[in-house]
Parts: structure tokens; C-alpha cells; sequence
């Protein structure tokens, strides 16, 4: 039965086939579309008519934004919600659209029904727009956020979740492999908190015998055991009004989790050997390599300090799967490096490949080690294969793993998606170009790409 009062929805685009293609699937869904090619054009329509949700690129080939857009859109109607797609994501600009309202940020090349999820979402949650309003924060030093690089889709949903953590009490619980950059990620929810200002102390579960951890966190009273010659405050007691960050919290004997449950839960702790009471104000950011959820199950974690931690759960991917975001880790490195000495650094087309072909077990540690030896045999400012650590250099050291890659022949499915695949890149997601390039016309293109669950 047709919606007697269909949803209203905004689509601003400058390319005229995302405009279409999003104005024919939201009409398929019901909803009532109405379309722009300018940031300035729906400003206009917007003075005229009100929308339920708004769904705009960032880049617009206008004087304004898809930011601006945003912004105006939340003076004139503020319970709007505003989508964002964009194809240039970055921490900034993420947590930029999250501050001005932004309901959510969408990465290109888009899904439809991600899309259509969204949108779906944005409506169930108009009548909470004050809650959504919340995520305007007023955010404070940059610092380490600067670190965090990459517009892969899960480095973006990262930074939308660091953005609306923030400014919230609820613990977070980080996973990811060794060198990912668990702690940064902790340090970017603490310097964009309400606990800026305040200390932030990182501490390493897993590097200190379970006497000296306890002591380390909870403090001790003099006397309390031998060579205790004076009382000590702990980091839980130090730290008091700012955040925690617990690496490694799986490597925690089950008595420890006991106090630091207590900790949590009671914001007060009891230094080793007394029985005062400290009340403490203290926001907890925990991360482990290991999964607790199984380990709960081994009855190696407990269950209750389990689910205590894991209010929030961000997952830090490792590098291997993100290999889209190594260009720009090493740029970021090499102007990191060029800075120290003094120099400017690039890499070769070569060494970026071996760079990209890597697995990187280390992760990004491991890149920016590699890339700091580099720099170290380097004369020229331009990074070679030859400085290159030798595991990393292409050759003898990557043929087992060329062999693997190339061991089974491609079915005649899988050589159809790589050329439309590889058609769509050459016409830079341009339907019409793409369609007349394979000879078929844009619904059967739309079909192959379902087909092979290519966003187009």
C-alpha cells in the first residue's frame, strides 16, 4: 500500500548520476525526493520546503560545502538529519561533521543499502534530535589525533566513534593486534573529552609481575609488605579527574580484575595495606590483542569486569586489511621524519609497492620503523627498494607469498568483476561511460554490480 505521507529527503550531488541513481532507489522505497546540484541551489529549496533527512556530499562543485550545507541546514531546520557521503574522509573532517549535527558520514564508493540504512535509522531517531544535538562538542587539543591516519571505511567509522565517545563517561574497550595503535586511539578520546586538561597515564598489564601492577595502580601504605619504607599513591589515585588507559587488561590475574571492577563500578579505591577509602573520578579506556569474550568462556576473564569494560567496543583493524591507507601512512611519516632532520623524503613507485604488498605483522609500528631504518640509509630523499628492510623488499623474500596469490587460475566470474571493476576505475565511477564502454545499458550495469556487491 503506497505511504500516504511519504518521508521528504533532500539528495545534493554535483554529479548528475549519483542524483539519479539515489533519487530512483529512495523512490523505490517510498519516500519522496527531491534533488540539487548545488550547495547554494539547496539552500534555496530549503527556504521553501522542509525535509526530514538531507543526504549531500561534502565536496560540491560550489562556493559551498557539503560542512556548509550541514551548518545551515541545522540553523533553518534543525530537526533535520543530515547524511554526508564524501570519497576524501579523514579524523578531522569526521569528527568536523559529527560536532556540526551530522547524523552519519558515509564513505565513497557507497553502498545502496547502506545508504538506505542510514536513512532509515535518521528517521527513527528524529524524535531524539536533542540527543543527537549532544554530539556538538567543543573540542579541545589535537594532539595525538593527528596520528591516527587513514579513509579506509573502518578507519572513518573509527573516527565517528572517538567523536561520540568523547564526551561520554562510558568505558571503552579497544581491541587490535600489537602495534594497530590501541593508545593512540585512547589518547584521541581523552583529548577530545571534557577531561582534556587532565592526566591521562597509559599503563602496560601485561609487562609487571601481578605484586608490582597492583601497587602501580592502587598504591600502598607504609609497610604493607617488605621494602614498603614510605606510603605511595598509585596511577588510579593520581589519575583522579582524568583517564586510564589499561593495555593489555587480558593479561590481569583474576584478583586484580576483583579490585579493579570495585574501581570502576564504586569510583573509590583502597591502597594496599588499608582500609581508607579513596573516592576517585576517573574515566577507563581498556585494550587488548586477546578476545575477552572467549576468554570468558575459558573462565580466564570474568564475565562481570567483561561486560563493564566493553560499553563501547572499537576495533582497530590491522594493517593487511587496510592497505588503501599505506600511502598515506608513509607521507605521514616521512614529513614526520623530513621535519626532525630537516629534509624532505618521498618514495619510490617501487618501494611503495613492496611497501603495499607486505603483510605487516608489526602493523603500523612496523611500517613506521621500517620507514624510519629507510630514512637512516638514505642520501638521496627519495626512498628506494634498496632501503627498504630485506624482508620487505621485493623478491626472494615475498615469492612464496607471490606463488600463494597466483596458485589458482581465476573463474570466468571472477575476470568479469575485475574488468568492470577495472572500467569503473578508468571512468572514475561515471555510470553512463561505464555502461557504454561494456556495451549494456545502466540497469544491467547496476545489476552486475549487485551481482558481484560492488558499490557503485
Amino acid at each position: 500500500m503506497p505511504n500516504s505521507n511519504p518521508s521528504n529527503i533532500l539528495v545534493v550531488d554535483d554529479d548528475p548520476d549519483t542524483q539519479e541513481l539515489l533519487r530512483e532507489v529512495l523512490r523505490d522505497e517510498g519516500y519522496k525526493v527531491v534533488t540539487s546540484g548545488s550547495g547554494e541551489e539547496a539552500l534555496e529549496i530549503g527556504e521553501r520546503e522542509n525535509f526530514e533527512v538531507i543526504i549531500s556530499d561534502i565536496k560540491l562543485g560550489s562556493d559551498l560545502s557539503g560542512l556548509d550545507l550541514l551548518r545551515a541546514y541545522k540553523a533553518i531546520q534543525p530537526e533535520s538529519e543530515v547524511i554526508l557521503i564524501t570519497a576524501f574522509g579523514s579524523m578531522e573532517t569526521a569528527i568536523e561533521a559529527v560536532k556540526a549535527g551530522a547524523f552519519d558520514y558515509i564513505s565513497k564508493p557507497f553502498k545502496i543499502d547502506e545508504v538506505l540504512l542510514q536513512v532509515s535509522r535518521a528517521l527513527e531517531n528524529r524524535s531524539l534530535v536533542r540527543e543527537n544535538r549532544n554530539l556538538k562538542r567543543q573540542l579541545g587539543s589535537q594532539g595525538q589525533i593527528s596520528s591516527l591516519v587513514g579513509r579506509s571505511a573502518t578507519m572513518l567509522d573509527i573516527y565517528k566513534k572517538i567523536a561520540m565517545v568523547s564526551d561520554s563517561r562510558c568505558t571503552v574497550l579497544i581491541y587490535g593486534e600489537s602495534g594497530t595503535g590501541k593508545e593512540i586511539v585512547a589518547r584521541a578520546i581523552h583529548q577530545n573529552s571534557e577531561r582534556a586538561e587532565q592526566r591521562f597515564f597509559a599503563v602496560d598489564c601485561g609487562a609487571l609481575a601481578e605484586s608490582l601492577l597492583e601497587t602501580e595502580l592502587f598504591g600502598h601504605v607504609r609497610g604493607s609488605f617488605t621494602g614498603a619504607f614510605e606510603n605511595k599513591r598509585g596511577i588510579l589515585e593520581e589519575a583522579s579527574g582524568g583517564t586510564v588507559f589499561l593495555d593489555e587488561v587480558s593479561e590481569m590475574s583474576p584478583a586484580l580484575q576483583a579490585k579493579l571492577l570495585r574501581a570502576i563500578e564504586e569510583q573509590e579505591i583502597r591502597r594496599l595495606g588499608s582500609n581508607q577509602i579513596i573516592k576517585t573520578d576517573l574515566r577507563f579506556i581498556a585494550a587488548s590483542n586477546r578476545v575477552l569474550g572467549e576468554m570468558v568462556e575459558e573462565g580466564k576473564f570474568r564475565a562481570d569486569l567483561y561486560y563493564r569494560l566493553r560499553v563501547v567496543e572499537i576495533v582497530i583493524p590491522p594493517l593487511r586489511e587496510r592497505t588503501e591507507d599505506i600511502p598515506l601512512l608513509v607521507e605521514h611519516f616521512l614529513k614526520r621524519l623530513g621535519r626532525e632532520r630537516d629534509q624532505r623524503y618521498s618514495v619510490s613507485g617501487p618501494a611503495l609497492s613492496a611497501l603495499m604488498s607486505y603483510a605487516w605483522p608489526g602493523n603500523v609500528r612496523e611500517l613506521e620503523n621500517a620507514l624510519e631504518a629507510a630514512v637512516a640509509l638514505n642520501r638521496s630523499g627519495v626512498i628506494t627498494p634498496e632501503n627498504l628492510p630485506q624482508k620487505i623488499r621485493p623478491g626472494a623474500a615475498n615469492v612464496d607469498r607471490l606463488d600463494q596469490l597466483h596458485a589458482d587460475l581465476p573463474s570466468l566470474d571472477e575476470l568479469e568483476k575485475r574488468y568492470l571493476m577495472h572500467v569503473l576505475k578508468v571512468t572514475r565511477e561515471n555510470k553512463a561511460r561505464a555502461a557504454n564502454i561494456l556495451g549494456i545499458d545502466r540497469k544491467t550495469l547496476y545489476r552486475m554490480a549487485g551481482r558481484f556487491k560492488l558499490p557503485i
